[in-house]
């Protein structure tokens, strides 16, 4: 509570919605305030405060509670109070609740939580004009294959994975995509998840001749398995997607490749951040992309002239705090925002060359 006074007092009280400022850009901000993601919410409502002062807009900021209901009374809300644009949702059930409301009311939504492929998928049958700023879920299968095809070309690569939903899809898409480049994996197994060694594993990665191994599953495994190699004397290499980042604490082995986005805090301009700093907000979570969120929207409202926003937000140029965003025609990021990350021994780093 402290920390959303000292944002309120620093930036003022202009940004409560105005109905009388007919120029002005108005966003609806719509996050989970309370429940169990109320912290995630919070991320939100700060960075889309942030960006209203710096862009002069007005903002009106409803809970959605994460939930169906929560998601329609949100946008009935702002359908009534006639925002130009909503920025927000972090659950599936809460945007799809609302989206047939706000399209009614002919207003758009850019979201930088929801991953759900089917959100975009389905634009042509349900006309929702929503965008995502943040990836599709599918955005991290897609670039391991694409990213680990190029590195891998001339390498025997292994692809292994822990039998999870994640990991197990991860893997598959990994195989589906490296055929397509007319790649095969010399090995592909599943292995056994939290052990304290996977030395048999390794062992039948080495006699397959695999010098680069893709695993699907958690980073504390693939962190034994490169140990474990090491111990035998097997020169491998070891990848996996983001869940790498969620085991900070993991003795990785230097050159171990992650596939995964940048932090928004990475790729912002100082600018931006010295804004937070001087608010105390700390430039995590979703409170960078909301902040960019509300940049794109005042940028799109200058380029409307007068039209709906909707009309201004797809396959165009948004100079951000971020670098340069662009929504393709379903609303998805037009540029798949992962990459390759590259372990130096202290944290992981972007890989030379891409």
């Amino acid at each position: 509570m402290r920390l959303a006074s000292a944002i309120l007092s620093l930036l003022g009280g202009f940004f409560l919605l105005d109905p009388a400022a007919a120029t002005t850009l108005t966003i609806g901000v719509a996050a989970p305030l309370s429940g169990p993601s109320a912290v995630l919410g919070r991320q939100i409502e700060y960075g889309a405060r942030l960006g209203a002062g710096a862009n002069g807009a007005a903002i009106s900021v409803v809970d959605d509670t994460c939930t169906a209901a929560g998601g329609a009374a949100a946008a009935a809300q702002f359908a009534a109070e006639k925002v130009d644009i909503v920025v927000g949702f972090l659950c599936t059930e809460a945007i799809e609740a609302a989206m047939p409301i706000l399209k009614q009311a002919g207003i758009a939504v850019i979201t930088p939580g929801v991953r759900t492929d089917s959100l975009t998928d389905r634009r042509a049958k349900t006309g929702w004009p929503v965008f995502r700023l943040g990836p599709r879920g599918d955005a991290e299968r897609d670039a391991a294959g694409r990213v680990l095809s190029r590195l891998w070309r001339d390498q025997p690569f292994a692809v292994v994975d822990d039998g999870t939903i994640y990991g197990r899809e991860l893997a598959e898409a990994m195989r589906a995509t490296v055929e397509q480049a007319a790649l095969k994996p010399v090995f592909t197994d599943t292995f056994r998840p939290e052990m304290d060694n996977q030395v048999g594993l390794v062992g039948r990665l080495r006699k397959a001749g695999a010098t680069s191994v893709f695993v699907g599953g958690d980073g504390r495994d693939l962190a034994v398995m490169a140990r474990d190699a090491a111990k035998l004397g097997a020169d491998m290499a070891f990848a996996g997607g983001e869940a790498l980042r969620a085991a900070s604490d993991v003795p990785y082995t230097q050159g171990t490749l992650m596939i995964a986005m940048p932090e928004w805090a990475d790729v912002a301009d100082k600018k931006t951040l010295d804004l937070f700093s001087a608010a105390k907000v700390l430039p995590e979570g979703y409170a960078l992309p909301a902040f960019v969120a509300v940049e794109i929207a005042g940028q799109a409202k200058k380029e409307a002239a007068g039209k709906p926003l909707i009309e201004t937000l797809a396959d165009r140029d948004f100079t951000t705090a971020t670098g340069i965003i662009r929504f393709d025609a379903k609303g998805d990021l037009a540029k798949n925002p992962y990459r390759a990350f590259r372990f130096d021994g202290t944290r992981f780093v972007p890989l030379e060359g891409q």
